[in-house]
């Protein structure tokens, strides 16, 4: 689980999204960033997730949000996962786990008694200041945005 607290702020990260755009966190200065971490394209949780973030993407951008996903997955499988769901937000690939492993959002997971290590799917509110304002470890991937919205209101 992420080392990171609520208040902190956001390590700073670069990397390459599916159109080979260079994403950088200073690139969201000024805006509120949904900073998402998932383990792995096209894969039911992760789509599910994705599909509701995107369902509602320009009711985010209406409040000042951009979104941002993460995963260890190839620039390749990121384009065609961004393709196939019409993914309106940048997806970074990050098989170094550099980024993952900054957030802390790398490590040993445990599914049917075997030991493995994966991302632990995890979302950061980051404000226009560069701190997290909020962040998510309990995703529920069908109704995240709703989780978002939720607890921005609070």
């Amino acid at each position: 689980m992420t080392h990171l607290k609520e208040g902190d702020s956001a390590p700073p990260f670069e990397g390459t999204d599916q159109h080979e755009n260079t994403i950088k966190l200073s690139d969201f200065r000024g805006k509120k960033l949904i900073l998402y971490f998932y383990p792995k394209d096209n894969t039911p949780g992760c789509t599910a997730e994705a599909c509701d973030l995107r369902d509602h993407y320009q009711v985010f951008l209406e409040k000042g949000y951009a979104i941002t996903g993460i995963s260890p997955d190839s620039l390749n499988s990121h384009k065609r996962f961004s393709g196939k769901f019409n993914l309106p937000f940048p997806l970074i690939a990050d098989p170094e786990k550099k980024i993952l492993s900054n957030y802390g959002v790398w490590g040993e997971k445990k599914n049917y008694g075997r030991t493995y290590m994966g991302v632990y799917r995890t979302t950061f509110i980051i404000d226009e200041e560069g701190k997290i304002m909020k962040i998510f470890t309990k995703v529920k991937t069908k109704e995240h945005t709703k989780q978002i919205l939720d607890a921005m209101e609070e």
